[in-house]
């Protein structure tokens, strides 16, 4: 994920700040407990499309 982009994105809900997830290959809000898709290497910035986090997943 290129940085430059990282550093623009904002939660499309809350409006905060993201955390990368190269692993998973998502966008992580905290305060929201939402994880935005990177497909292709465009982030998917829908609310309808994000995963909501489980209590047993560590943000």
């Amino acid at each position: 994920m290129d940085k430059k982009l990282l550093d623009i994105l904002a939660c499309p809900v809350c409006k905060g700040k993201l955390l990368y997830d190269k692993e998973q290959q998502e966008l992580i809000c905290k305060v929201d407990r939402l994880a935005f898709q990177i497909k292709d290497d465009i982030p998917v910035m829908l609310e309808e499309e994000a995963r909501q986090l489980g209590a047993e997943e560590e943000v």
